[in-house]
């Protein structure tokens, strides 16, 4: 039975997007990227990305999505 997940943390999705390749290197890079949550600066790799949520990464807009996992 597939539940839906009701966020992602940042690092998660730095690392999901290819951003970075690890949570190790999340936590050390993520303050030289801009990134932007829904219009506010954000630099917690902790912070939960709720579907619908914008951020924006060096320019690079993405729409967070629902996912799913077993």
């Amino acid at each position: 039975m597939k539940k839906e997940v009701s966020y992602i943390t940042l690092g998660q999705f730095l690392k999901l997007m290819d951003y970075v390749s690890s949570g190790g290197e999340a936590k050390r890079l993520i303050l030289t990227f801009s990134i932007t949550v829904n219009g506010e600066e954000e630099n917690r790799r902790g912070r939960k990305l709720y579907p619908g949520d914008v951020v924006i990464i060096d320019g690079d807009s993405h729409t967070i999505t629902s996912r799913y996992e077993d």
